[in-house]
C-alpha cells in the first residue's frame, strides 16, 4: 500500500483512465451472515458500493466491511480487487465507490502529496481526516492496526545479537553484524533506508555505520526469505504481513519514531455518510478490534494457509461476536 511520492502525480492520469475502462471486480462473493453485535439498522433499500485494492490485507478488510454492512441491512455492491492505489482513489473521488478502507499515511503522502509523514498515529489521522474533508471524503476513526515499515530479525538469532529488540540496539552491535536486506523502492526513497540509518546514528556508507557491502537489495518477497535464512540479520518488512508469523520473525521497535503512521481507517463519501449515519456506528464496533496481531493472523491464513479472504473475514467476524453464521 505504500508507493513512491511520485505516485501522487499519477493519480491525475489514472483518474481519467478509470472512467473510461470501468472498475474490474474480483472475488465478489460475500457470505451471508446473521446479526450479532451488528444488527440491521439501514433503511429499506439502502445501497452502498464497497471497493478494495487488490492485495491480501485489502481484500480481507473489504470482505469484513461487505459482510458487516450486508448484515446491517445494506444492499452491498462489492467491487473488490481494484488494480492499484491510483484507480482506487479515483473511484472514490468519482463516486463509483462509496466506502473503502484506507491507510492514513497513504492518504497523506500519496493522495494529498504531502512531503513527509507524521509518526504520531493520532496526529497523522487527524491531519489526513481534516485535509481530505475538502474532497468530500470522511475518514472515520482508525484502527490500532498500523501497517507501516519495520525491520525484523529471525527470532532464533535475537539471543546471538545481544537480545536486540529495537532499531537503536543495532548501533550497539559490531559493524559486521549490521547487515540488512531491503527492497529496491525502500532503498531509494527520500524517506526510506538511508535517512532511517542517519536517524539511528549508523549512516550508510560509513565504515563505522553500515558499509554498503552490508546491504542486499532484493524483491519484496525475497527479503522475508533471506532474513529467515540468515542471509542478513535485519530485513525490511510490513508490520502486518502474515509471513512475519509463519517465518517466526521478530519485529524491532522503531523507538525513535522514524516511520510514518499507516493506520487503516474506514473512508466514506461524506454525502453517503450524511444520508446513512448508522455506517459510523457499524464500524465503531469493528475498527477498535483490528490490531497488528489480528491482521498478521488473518493475512497468514490467506497467504500461507491458502484460505479465501471471504472465509477468513466471516470467521473473524463470528469469532468476535459481531455476526453469526447464516
Amino acid at each position: 500500500m505504500r508507493f513512491p511520492l511520485a505516485a501522487a502525480a499519477a493519480l491525475l492520469s489514472s483518474a481519467a483512465l478509470v472512467a473510461g475502462c470501468g472498475l474490474e471486480s474480483a472475488n465478489t462473493f460475500t457470505p451471508e451472515a446473521q446479526p450479532g453485535l451488528i444488527e440491521p439498522v439501514a433503511d429499506e433499500g439502502a445501497e452502498i458500493t464497497v471497493g478494495t485494492k487488490n492485495f491480501t490485507e485489502a481484500l480481507i478488510l473489504g470482505k469484513i466491511a461487505a459482510i458487516a454492512l450486508q448484515t446491517a441491512g445494506f444492499e452491498v455492491v462489492d467491487r473488490s480487487g481494484i488494480p492499484g492505489a491510483a484507480p482506487a482513489r479515483a473511484a472514490m473521488l468519482d463516486g463509483e465507490v462509496e466506502f473503502q478502507w484506507e491507510y492514513t499515511g497513504t492518504g497523506w503522502l500519496n493522495y494529498l502529496g504531502m512531503p513527509e509523514g507524521i509518526p504520531d498515529q493520532q496526529e497523522q489521522y487527524e491531519a489526513v481526516r481534516d485535509a481530505d474533508a475538502a474532497n468530500g471524503l470522511t475518514w472515520l476513526p482508525p484502527a490500532p492496526l498500523n501497517n507501516t515499515y519495520a525491520f525484523a530479525v529471525r527470532s532464533e538469532a535475537v539471543p546471538e545479537l545481544g537480545g536486540v529488540d529495537s532499531l537503536s540496539d543495532i548501533a550497539e552491535l559490531p559493524v559486521e553484524e549490521r547487515t540488512f536486506c531491503v527492497e529496491s523502492e525502500f532503498a531509494t526513497r527520500g524517506d526510506g533506508f538511508e535517512p532511517m540509518l542517519e536517524a539511528y546514528g549508523i549512516p550508510l556508507g560509513d565504515p563505522q555505520g553500515v558499509p554498503r557491502d552490508n546491504v542486499r537489495v532484493l524483491d519484496t518477497g525475497a527479503v522475508y526469505t533471506a532474513t529467515d535464512e540468515g542471509a542478513c540479520n535485519f530485513g525490511e518488512v510490513f508490520t502486518t504481513d502474515g509471513r512475519i508469523e509463519s517465518l517466526d520473525l521478530t519485529v524491532l521497535e522503531d523507538d525513535r519514531g522514524y516511520f510514518p503512521a499507516y493506520n487503516v481507517a474506514p473512508v466514506v463519501l461524506t454525502d453517503v455518510l450524511e444520508e446513512n449515519p448508522e455506517i459510523a456506528d457499524v464500524f465503531a464496533k469493528i475498527t477498535p478490534r483490528l490490531t497488528d496481531e489480528v491482521m498478521i493472523e488473518l493475512n497468514s491464513r490467506v497467504d500461507v494457509g491458502g484460505e479465501t479472504p471471504a472465509d477468513v473475514a466471516l470467521d473473524w467476524l463470528v469469532s468476535e461476536g459481531l455476526v453469526t453464521r447464516g
